[in-house]
Order: structure tokens, then sequence, then C-alpha cells
């Protein structure tokens, strides 16, 4: 029962449903793919062997097979055959399970279902693709931004090694275990090799997990998750600007007052670089600020009409906490974390009205409350379906749930017991918030 349920609430997170017969999907995908012309499947090492040799790029595709998020730009990949001239420029590669991955080498985003890596055949890693649009979309078939991601890919070949320097911000950052199996959050469970002649599924290590792993980490350690991992691979939204989701990182939108509008940028202005790394996809805009610091300068190269300029971005400090990670799948393990695995929301003003709530105080409506194991410590400690949060440790100010789980896990270690208020009935009644 407690398996069936987080498996449920992932799916809930993510936005996603699970294909019926997960065993027979992925089994499905190994008689259909192992075998493949184009690609190679599961053989990361086989491909760059091959990327050496040929001297072309290396397209590593990574797919949750199971999971229907992204499963129509997964089928057009495959099949769409306006990409097949792109694709036989690369050494492409599919992988469907994270055990082995080479964590130096495969940082990404590890919420989506579908992400891909670009790499010169030494390991240089040339950029990322994945896309939020297609995740909570399984329908979405456009290929467009994919098909600019592998152009950008192929100009930035081109150039190589001539602008390697160039590309040193792209590379992966030093991790505490090579591979995701090495995790002890995973190692109790999980092999190298998946399990075919048992239960396949119940043998991978699903991308999220590696996420889940990184937080577990500093969590089993009694540290402060880093704030990257709280809110990983931000979308450049909380700087104030919404990219064309059809394009590599051209501006749609920029919102009054932000960072974005005070740097400058307009609508229509196409991001060329940032930080100094050229970028191929939005992805490779969310590994940069993925990156980047807590508050400061972040320099940038825009086309505007034609014409190349630079602009400087101000990161004010806490950007990183207006990010909304309320539909990631990592959120799941940090609510147990941070309130003992509920779910909540802010009251929007029209309704804060009517229940006489001041608009900046913190009134966080609860409509979930866990069941079963570490996602059941609220409910032990007394919280309920539909109670609303007004105060959790020193917090008082009015937040959102992707905030003030940041807060908590940043200022909060497990096994305190946080003095916390909520309104039930239109009642006060005073609780205990459990950290974990």
């Amino acid at each position: 029962m407690k398996a069936s349920l987080l498996i449920a609430l992932f799916l809930a997170a993510a936005h996603a449903e699970s294909v019926k017969d997960r065993e027979g999907a992925v089994r499905g995908e190994k008689a259909r793919m192992e075998n493949d012309a184009r690609w190679n499947w599961n053989d990361i090492d086989g491909g760059f062997r091959l990327a050496k040799t040929t001297g072309r790029p290396l397209l590593v595709v990574l797919r949750c097979v199971p999971c229907l998020s992204c499963a129509g730009i997964d089928a057009s990949v495959l099949q769409e055959p306006e990409l097949v001239p792109l694709l036989d420029q690369f050494v492409c590669v599919r992988v469907i399970n994270a055990n082995t991955l080479d964590l130096s080498r495969f940082q990404f985003d590890y919420d989506l279902s579908f992400s891909a890596v670009m790499f010169n055949g030494d390991g240089t890693i040339y950029g990322r693709y994945g896309s939020w649009l297609h995740q909570k979309d399984p329908l979405n078939k456009t290929t467009a931004s994919f098909k600019k991601a592998l152009e950008a890919v192929l100009a930035v070949h081109g150039g190589y090694p001539a602008n390697k320097a160039a590309l040193s911000g792209k590379q992966g950052a030093p991790t505490p275990y090579q591979t995701p199996i090495e995790f002890p959050k995973l190692a109790a469970k999980y092999q190298s090799k998946l399990d075919w002649d048992g239960k396949v599924v119940a043998s991978c290590v699903h991308c999220h997990m590696v996420g889940d792993a990184f937080r577990a980490h500093y969590r089993g350690q009694n540290k402060p998750v880093p704030v990257e991992w709280i809110y990983p691979q931000p979308s450049i939204e909380t700087l104030g600007i919404t990219l064309a989701a059809d394009d590599i990182a051209r501006v749609e939108a920029v919102a009054a007052g932000s960072p974005a509008a005070k740097a400058g940028v307009q609508t229509g202005d196409a991001f060329i670089s940032l930080n100094g790394q050229p970028l191929v996809s939005t992805a490779d805009v969310s590994w940069v600020l993925h990156r980047s610091p807590d508050a400061g300068a972040l320099s940038a190269m825009i086309r505007r009409n034609g014409m190349e300029s630079g602009i400087t971005l101000d990161l004010p400090a806490g950007w990183r906490l207006k990010s909304d990670i309320g539909k990631r799948a990592g959120t799941w393990p940090m609510r147990a974390m941070a309130f003992g695995g509920m779910k909540m929301d802010d009251i929007p003003d029209e309704e804060r009205a009517v229940l006489g709530l001041d608009k900046d105080q913190m009134a966080l409506r609860i409509f979930h409350v866990g069941q079963w194991g570490e996602h059941a410590k609220a409910k032990q400690a007394g919280f309920q379906k539909d109670d609303i949060l007004i105060e959790a440790g020193d917090l008082r100010q009015r937040i959102t749930e992707s905030g003030i789980i940041g807060h908590l896990l940043l200022h909060h270690l497990p096994g305190e017991k946080l003095p916390a208020a909520v309104l039930r009935g239109g009642k006060r009644v005073e609780l205990k918030l459990p950290q974990q």
C-alpha cells in the first residue's frame, strides 16, 4: 500500500500518468530498440567510442519509458522523418535507466522523463535539452525546439576545439558519488544491471531518484540541503523572462519591474550566450542558473534586430526562492522532510478577504496529508486536511509552498519540531511541525 501511494503521489506531482503495463512497456522497448540501426541502446561507452572514431558529436537521450510524460516528443524523435538528416550527423544513444550513469558527465534536470545531453567524443559537453512543456503534456509531439538544439550543437561541434574554453561552464560539478547506485539511499536496493529475469521496472533507478538521493545525502549527514538542490535547474521566469517554447532562448515576454526588465531585456530578444556559455536550448539556460551564485551579476549576449550586444542581469538575493517547484517529482520527498508529508497552497486574495485573513500573512491551505511512512508524520502530529497554516517556526509572512520548503530545509534539521499554528474551523490550533 505504501509503495502504491508514493507512486501515485509522484505521478500527480509530475502531471503524468504511467502506462498500464509498466513491465510490458520496458520489455517492449528492449525488443524494439536493442538492435536498432540508429540508436545505440543503453550503451553509453560504445557511443563515446564511436563518436571518437567517426568525429561525430554524441547525442544521449535519457527516457523513462513507463512514464507517459514526454511520450509525444519521444515518439517524434524516434519516428519523425524530418529529424533524420540531423540525427544522421550524430552518434545516437538511448538510455532507459539511471543506475550506472556517470554523474560527472550526466548532470541535467532529473525531474524530466525525457532529456538529452550532447557531447564531443572526448567527453566535453556541448549542451543539454529538456522541455517542461512536453513534460506537462504527453500528447505534445512538436520537435521545433529539439531540432534547433541539434542544429545549435552541430554549429558548436563545427567550432570545436577552438571554442572549448567557452564550454568549460557546461561541464559537470564534483559529486559525492560517481554513480547513482553508490548513494546509500539507492545502494541497498539497486544493482548496476536491470533484472530482466525478474521485475525489471523495480530494478530501475529513475532519473528523479538521482535528485532525491542528492538531497537525502545532505539530510542524512544532518546538513542543510544546498539551495541549488531545493530549486534545481531553475527557470529564467524567476528573473521575469518567459522564453518561447519553439526556440532556443527567444524572449516571449518580460515581467514589469523584474530583474530582466531592469536589465533592459525586451520581447523578441534572443539570448545567444549566458555567463559566457553558448546556448542550445532552454535547458542550457536552466543549467547556467543552476550553477549561478545566490546573488550577483550574470552576463549575457543577446541578439536584437540582427545586432548582438552584451547585457548584465542582476541576481537579487533570494532569487531562487521564487522558483515554483510544486509540480516536480522531487518535491514530494522534500515535503516529507520539511513538513511531514503535506501538500498546501497559498490562499488567494479574494478568498482571504472572505476568511478575514490579511493579504500579507501566511495562509497556506493544506489539501493533502500523507497516510503512510515518512509522509504520515504531519498526520501523527495532528495536522488535518483543510487546516490553514498561519505560523511555522519563525515564519509569519505570506509565502508560497515552494518558498516555505526552501526556508525550512535551509534553516532546520531532521528531528526538530517547530512550533506551528493552523486555523481549523476558524479557531487557532497550536501544533508541532516535524522535520525529517
